[in-house]
């Protein structure tokens, strides 16, 4: 009975401090899907290798481009805030026009640049840029990293032969999971 005394009120504390925490999880919300995109692209960072001469200096920010109508908002800025890349510093940059898109590792395309999605990516030509995005069928068009949605999960297509022509090596961990596809030529 003793025993009992004793461990009784550490029980009710940890039923107590469990309680707290589920009644705050289920009142926190989701993250949406422009906040685990912004994630993503984040880390991308983490799973992609980029040639030594990507960078004119060691301390050159790491810059993550958006190009087009921005779905994230603030979200990926508020993810890569303090953040870096091998001493590279994060920054994020609202581009209006191909001419702008510069000295971008990544380089997020904008559901707004279907129609001009072949003279982005014939502007890059095969500079070390990431591309990324949300367009249907992106990917087979030659963008590196497609999102699309299954099942309400974010899932990843994967244009290879886009990133090496860049000389971008991706992980073996971020290709595992995702649907790899090639360029399609046109018929």
């Amino acid at each position: 009975m003793a025993v009992l005394r004793r461990v009784l009120p550490a029980l009710l504390c940890v039923a107590l401090v469990l309680t707290a925490c589920l009644r705050a999880a289920r009142g926190a919300e989701a993250p949406g899907e422009y906040q685990v995109k912004a994630v993503f692209v984040y880390n991308f960072s983490h799973f992609v290798d980029w040639p030594p001469q990507a960078f004119s200096a060691p301390d050159q920010p790491f810059v993550i481009g958006i190009l087009g109508d921005d779905p994230f908002g603030t979200r990926m800025d508020e993810t890569v805030r303090g953040e870096q890349i091998d001493r590279h510093p994060l920054s994020v940059r609202r581009l209006s026009s191909i001419g702008d898109i510069g000295d971008c590792q990544i380089l997020y395309i904008g559901r707004s640049e279907s129609a001009r999605l072949p003279q982005i990516l014939a502007a890059l030509n095969h500079r070390s840029t990431l591309t990324v995005s949300d367009l249907d069928g992106s990917a087979q068009r030659g963008v590196m990293m497609e999102f699309l949605t299954e099942n309400n999960r974010i899932r990843l297509r994967i244009n290879v032969d886009a990133a090496r022509a860049a000389g971008l090596t991706i992980s073996s961990k971020l290709l595992r999971p995702a649907e790899i596809v090639a360029t399609r030529t046109k018929d």
